[in-house]
């Protein structure tokens, strides 16, 4: 039986570098108005996006995409 590999879960620093370097205050803003991508809130309090989670996120927001 195989076994799934786990999702790579990013941290916002990275999310924010995919992103092209938006600013942290961008990324908060946005989680805010809940148009950013889902994130993972671990017992330390720090938040998780994870990579599936983030290129769904990104392919929706292509111009010229279904909606």
């Amino acid at each position: 039986m195989a076994r799934e590999k786990p999702a790579e879960l990013l941290t916002v620093r990275q999310v924010l570098d995919e992103l092209g370097g938006i600013s942290r205050r961008t990324f908060y803003r946005w989680r805010e108005l809940r148009i950013a991508p889902r994130c993972i809130r671990l017992p330390n309090g720090e938040l998780r996006v994870r990579r599936d989670v983030l290129n769904d996120w990104l392919e929706q927001r292509a111009e010229g995409a279904a909606s």
